[in-house]
């Protein structure tokens, strides 16, 4: 039985087709100069690119988004430096197969002297073990280690890997890199130079740039897919335009990961633009959140606590509105419940800011955890017997309701710490009028300056 992909050439022998390879892996680069969109690292005279060019590098782990050129880099450097390059990924390796590759990179080193680049790629996801596994083999020379991966680097590699290697850090592509890289797809790759020849806009090359976020392997294996689509609905004169790009790629690619550093980055720009009432820049990065599949909910509670923790007194309203939409949003649900996150965010953004009761709370837990806990001042202590009440239990407590405006002046506090003052607040919005109100009340801790 023939492979599917089989295929009978003239003479009636049956032919293999060579696997397909898609664009982006074709396009690859193998020279330090044909490496674009990383010239902080890479341009000419920086560190690297002098160290790469004279065939000298140490260990070194990338830490940069998708598609930025991570494992291309280190496949140039290995070449550069006439090295075996052995790449291994961190999902689907273990200890094992790094023992394989210590074992073969030591007979390599002994029977030549030649040198092995082993890259491990999404390096993140080896364990401790695994990572302390490469420790005395980067020590002695065995092997020159790169890592490339998405994560900080300060939080999912182990500090004695940390510092037996060099951090770089790669960018996204930006967009004139990313039609640079097209331009050149389009230039020399056989594929897709072949008849009937496409005819790419410069508006398809800008807006595929647009839709791949900074990802060249995006940009290119869009790039592919359109001229395949254009040859089959024009097999004469096939064209690609930003309506057909728009039409096959409907959504733009964003780079969001939930559990990783980038979930912790746009949740604090949020709070950070809610707290700095821009309303816009609230609304942008509650909807890069949402738009990259995160948790509606996670989002909710973090508003919750804002309004308490950053609007709180000056707005006491906005605590209500906060648990009114997340109810409202369990009640109708993704995407129509979208609107509600949006309403409130603005209004947050908006609203006038006090974090005095934030404030109040660490003072409080802290006179508390270094006091003594003296005990509750008797004349407000609870006497449900008559035991108790001998024992002067809620002894002349003072009604407030029994006098007028519903206050008089008593002591609430231990003797210990009477007169100290935890809530400050602050002259703004509604907690103005409660600051005039406690002022009147209790002049002796709320009208000092």
């Amino acid at each position: 039985m023939n492979d599917l992909f089989d295929f009978e050439s003239s003479s009636g022998n049956i032919q293999k087709q060579a696997p397909y390879q898609p664009l982006a892996d074709r396009m690859r680069p193998t020279r330090i100069e044909d490496i674009l969109g990383q010239e902080h690292i890479l341009g000419e005279g920086r560190p690297l690119r002098i160290l790469l060019e004279a065939g000298l590098s140490g260990s070194i782990i990338f830490w940069g988004p998708p598609g930025c050129g991570k494992t291309t880099l280190a496949r140039v450097m290995a070449q550069t430096s006439d090295a075996e390059f052995v790449q291994l990924s961190a999902v689907t390796s273990g200890v094992k197969d790094l023992k394989q590759v210590f074992e073969r990179a030591a007979n390599l080193r002994r029977s030549n002297g030649r040198k092995t680049v082993l890259f491990v790629d999404e390096i993140h996801r080896f364990n401790k073990a695994q990572q302390d596994a490469l420790l005395p083999h980067i020590e002695s020379g065995t092997v020159v280690f790169i890592g490339a991966t998405t994560e900080n680097p300060s939080f999912e590699v182990v500090s004695a890997l940390l510092s037996r290697c060099q951090v770089l850090t790669l960018k996204s592509v930006a967009e004139d890199a990313l039609i640079s890289i097209m331009l050149r797809a389009l230039d020399i790759d056989n594929d897709l130079k072949r008849n009937p020849q496409v005819d790419v806009a410069e508006d398809a090359l800008a807006r595929i740039a647009l839709m791949a976020a900074g990802d060249a392997r995006i940009a290119l294996n869009v790039l592919e897919t359109c001229c395949e689509i254009a040859r089959q609905q024009n097999p004469f004169q096939p064209s690609v335009n930003a309506q057909l790009v728009a039409e096959s790629f409907q959504s733009k690619s964003l780079r969001y990961d939930k559990g990783g550093e980038e979930h912790y980055n746009l949740i604090s720009a949020l709070h950070k633009s809610m707290r700095g009432s821009d309303p816009d820049a609230s609304l942008y990065w509650l909807y890069r959140m949402i738009e990259g599949g995160e948790d509606c909910r996670f989002i909710l509670r973090r508003m919750i606590r804002f309004a308490s923790e950053d609007v709180g007194m000056a707005d006491p309203f906005a605590l209500t509105l906060a648990m009114s939409a997340a109810q409202a949003f369990d009640y109708v649900g993704p995407p129509e419940g979208h609107l509600f996150l949006a309403q409130l965010a603005v209004y947050l953004a908006a609203a006038p800011k006090s974090n005095s009761i934030y404030t109040a709370e660490a003072v409080v837990k802290k006179t508390i955890r270094e006091g003594n806990e003296p005990g509750v001042p008797f004349h407000i202590r609870n006497a449900p017997t008559g035991m108790m009440k001998e024992l002067g239990y809620g002894r002349r407590y003072k009604y407030p309701h029994d006098y007028a405006n519903g206050f008089v002046h008593e002591t609430y506090l231990p003797e210990e710490i009477e007169g100290q003052r935890f809530y400050t607040p602050k002259k703004i919005g509604k907690e103005k009028i409660a600051a005039e109100r406690l002022k009147l009340f209790w002049p002796e801790r709320y009208d000092k300056k």
